[in-house]
């Protein structure tokens, strides 16, 4: 995809006119790439060395950028194409920097040096990518060691690359558990310095209840990537840090306080929780019957089935421009760069729909179901005679004002002592595969703006199949035949039943998918895996379980007391230490 511009006009050919420092300037700060390195070679004609040309005119155009996008006059996706720029334009100066550094021995000089990941068990980037790049833009040197990065590799970059700041990255709540451990892990080692958190799962609070006890560097929670440059120059200008490291910890302990507060709010026994479940007259209670019990595996769905299915506001989110599509198009601050920014993906959409760059395969079944407790028990058959797996869900405590019964996702399944067959679902699909071929081909072009763009298409793509599929199931269970319902109002989940997915509130358990996945043969029908810490591969992936009763909704368990984690591990048959660690976030107490 070429970068913005070109010569259609003599206004657009203007710029081309100014003297080499000038277009440099220009193209760095419009994001256009047409010309890159015809300006660097001219440049090299003005400069005695390459490094003069990265520290003068290419530096200066950066800062200009990080100075726009810092005060709010520039967004991210600009941001990242002006990067897409600078890269194009130091990896044509590297062959001739070389050169110049076995001769004379010169090195760049850098604001600082920031080592970036996402911790083990998690193989989500989009975020720290886009971090990477702001912090690029604003002059430190970045160490981006990928993903499902483990602890004593983490450290060991550390030391080797005399990093000045860590960056951990997380999408899924176990990764809020690694993390925890790395902090440890650095404090045990005497690492010291700086840890910056981010990631969609992660949280001032958590940061603070969680991670920063245990370390006694500064540790700081990043919203999101515009604050990461302001967080890093904060944290390693001597002028500010201070204050800066002072204002972090009291708002810390501010966040400990309101989280101990928190903590005292009423928890019902997990008895008393159970004895005021949902329930409902189960003899009269209306139960679809699927047209078919079993899996279908869909070994490759067109990708143009799911375009319509597609849900764009999040795909603005990722970029953090914030509103809601299509509005967002027509917004008075944002407008203009979120239809740059659509345009573009659906340049990219268009391709990857025509030539089937990308993957989509899947797999869900409906299975002979009742509940037991707070147990969802699936059978071989309909006659219900061999129990062939559960499923394990938590239930609320928390009793909140005007609260009388406590939900947990069994209370939607039929009992066993109702004596009626009732039904569950389950899914897995993915877009993902051929994802990681495509970024790594733009990686490789130094192109941050097409890499992060094809992984967010490609969730997106992934989040429209499970709506596409959820549709499609509620067709086979007869009750979606007469929906009748727009792409808003499945967005707006206007339908009949739920699809919960494992790591979400109302299911918050990790360890719930390899049954799952065992379930549907996921592996084997859709070519996806878990890692050790529960993510989903490739990571443009979704799973869960569909409710097909009228009443069925959702909701957050939130936390949970000792006495319902205790019951919990022992119907999963797992030690009580172990599924504290999954649950941590949901503990209602120390453990």
């Amino acid at each position: 995809m070429k970068g913005q511009g070109g010569a259609s006009s003599a206004k657009t050919d203007a710029w081309r006119e100014l003297d080499v420092e000038g277009r440099l300037a220009h193209a760095l700060l419009k994001g256009i790439t047409d010309h890159v390195e015809e300006d660097v070679e001219a440049a090299r004609h003005e400069y005695d060395t390459s490094l003069e040309i990265i520290e003068g005119p290419l530096m200066r155009g950066m800062q200009t950028v990080g100075d726009l996008f810092g005060e709010g006059k520039m967004f991210l996706p600009q941001v990242v194409k002006s990067a897409r720029v600078m890269k194009k334009a130091v990896g044509y100066l590297l062959p001739y920097m070389e050169e110049e550094r076995k001769a004379q021995g010169a090195e760049q000089t850098k604001r600082g040096k920031v080592l970036l990941a996402t911790v083990k068990g998690d193989v989500h980037d989009i975020g720290k990518n886009i971090v990477g790049v702001v912090l690029g833009c604003n002059g430190y040197e970045v160490v981006d060691i990928g993903v499902m990065v483990p602890c004593a590799t983490i450290i060991d970059k550390a030391r080797t690359e005399q990093v000045d700041v860590v960056g951990l990255s997380g999408l899924i709540t176990p990764s809020l558990d690694e993390m925890v451990q790395v902090a440890k892990e650095f404090e045990h080692e005497k690492i010291g310095v700086p840890l910056l958190i981010g990631g969609a799962t992660t949280s001032a609070r958590h940061t603070a209840v969680k991670i920063a006890p245990v370390y006694s560097g500064d540790v700081v929670h990043v919203t999101d990537a515009s604050r990461a440059a302001g967080v890093v120059e904060n944290l390693l200008n001597p002028a500010h840090r201070e204050a800066f490291v002072s204002a972090n910890r009291a708002a810390q302990a501010r966040d400990v306080e309101n989280f101990q507060k928190r903590q005292q709010a009423t928890l019902v026994p997990y008895a008393t929780a159970v004895a005021n479940r949902w329930t409902t007259d189960w003899s009269v209670a209306e139960i679809a019957t699927p047209e078919f019990l079993g899996v279908r595996p869909l070994p490759k769905v067109p990708l143009a089935d799911l375009v319509p299915f597609i849900d764009w506001s999040p795909f603005f989110m990722a970029w953090e421009l914030k509103g809601k599509y299509p509005l967002i198009l027509e917004d008075p601050t944002v407008g203009t760069e979120a239809r740059k920014l659509f345009d573009d993906a659906r340049r990219m959409l268009d391709e990857i729909v025509a030539q089937e760059s990308l993957e989509a395969r899947g797999v869900y079944g409906f299975f002979p179901a009742n509940s037991e407790g707070d147990d969802i028990l699936l059978y071989t058959d309909d006659e219900r005679k061999t129990e062939s797996g559960r499923v394990h869900t938590l239930r609320q405590q928390w009793e909140r004002r005007g609260q009388s019964t406590f939900h947990a996702l069994a209370d939607f399944i039929a009992p066993t002592s109702s004596g009626r067959k009732d039904y569950l679902g389950a899914f897995a699909c993915t877009a993902g595969h051929g994802c990681a071929e495509i970024a790594a081909r733009h990686d490789r072009d130094h192109d941050d703006y097409n890499s992060i763009m094809v992984k967010a298409l490609a969730d997106r793509l992934a989040e429209a199949f499970a709506e596409w599929l959820h549709k499609r199931a509620r067709d086979d269970w007869g009750f979606g035949k007469s929906e009748g319902l727009d792409n808003e109002a499945l967005i707006a989940e206007g339908y009949r039943g739920i699809r919960p997915a494992p790591g979400y509130p109302a299911c918050p358990d990790h360890t719930e998918k390899p049954a799952l996945f065992a379930l549907l043969g996921a592996t084997e029908a859709a070519g996806m895996n878990l890692t050790e810490s529960f993510a989903m591969t490739p990571a443009a992936s979704v799973c869960g379980l569909y409710f097909g009763h009228p009443e069925s909704r959702y909701f957050a368990v939130d936390r949970i007391t000792r006495d319902q984690v205790e019951d919990y591990a022992a119907r999963k048959g797992m030690p009580v230490a172990d599924v504290e660690r999954w649950l941590a976030p949901n503990l209602g107490y120390d453990p």
